[in-house]
């Protein structure tokens, strides 16, 4: 019965922590990208987006109004 129940537990546990820490890790991210306007510009190339300036300043000013906490 152990043999069952101590993998399902271990998976249920691993996969609560990873989710946590992933969490933390993209909250640390896009706190990062609130003052890194070169991060901003590579992920919205990343995705298919060239901004100029007046589109950065605007999507610095939205992620400055976000709360991460």
């Amino acid at each position: 019965m152990w043999n069952w129940i101590i993998p399902i537990l271990t998976l249920i546990v691993g996969a609560a922590g990873g989710f946590a820490c992933g969490v933390y890790y993209l909250r640390r991210q896009m706190e990062k990208m609130q003052t890194n306007p070169d991060m901003l510009a590579k992920m919205a190339k990343q995705m298919g987006y060239n901004l100029n300036k007046q589109q950065m300043n605007k999507v610095q000013n939205m992620m400055k109004n976000q709360k991460f906490k």
